[in-house]
């Protein structure tokens, strides 16, 4: 049985609509993706995603983080995928940043609705209790990460060209 994913996207920025046709489509699918792979919650589940600019995320993660910098996707947990609840779950929000996305996917040789993807899996898992804090968990997020692009059809987004592109090395959550 497939879980279902409601994403609500809220486009903020016009910049994802000038290079992404399909952005709300995409977002659930890749939603739906991390949800396949990590196989919670295994009923309906809802989440946010808004599509911002660098500006209003390097406001969020000032206010939420102290950091003063943009990063390309913030994760909001709302409400803890183990735990009971009634349906659907609220898994909570994704913030994503074109300009810094957009500057990651030419950096890295890679379409942006790719990176979009890659952005809306590892903020979804973050929402489902997942974290790269240690190597441990880093290399089990990164797996699954893998295996959800993998299923959306979607390249390894850990394998450049030059094997350089890294994404945990690269943003910052919500940790």
């Amino acid at each position: 049985m497939s879980p279902n994913i409601t994403a609500d996207v809220d486009i903020r920025c016009p910049a994802w609509r000038d290079d992404i046709n399909d952005a709300d489509q995409i977002c659930t699918r890749a939603a739906l993706a991390a949800v396949m792979v990590a196989g919670r919650p295994a009923g309906g589940a809802e989440v946010s995603v808004v599509l911002c600019d660098d500006a209003f995320i390097t406001d969020l993660n000032f206010r939420y983080r102290d950091r003063q910098n943009a990063t390309n996707v913030l994760a909001f947990p709302q409400q803890d995928p183990a735990q009971p609840a009634e349906e659907p779950v609220l898994l909570g929000d994704i913030v994503v940043a074109h300009g810094t996305v957009a500057r990651e996917a030419a950096d890295a040789g890679r379409r942006v609705d790719h990176h979009l993807s890659h952005m809306v899996v590892h903020g979804m898992l973050h929402l489902l209790g997942f974290d790269h804090l240690t190597d441990v968990e880093a290399d089990a997020m990164e797996t699954l990460e893998i295996m959800a692009m993998a299923r959306l059809g979607l390249p390894d987004p850990y394998a450049g060209e030059d094997g350089s592109f890294d994404v945990n090395g690269d943003h910052d959550d919500d940790r």
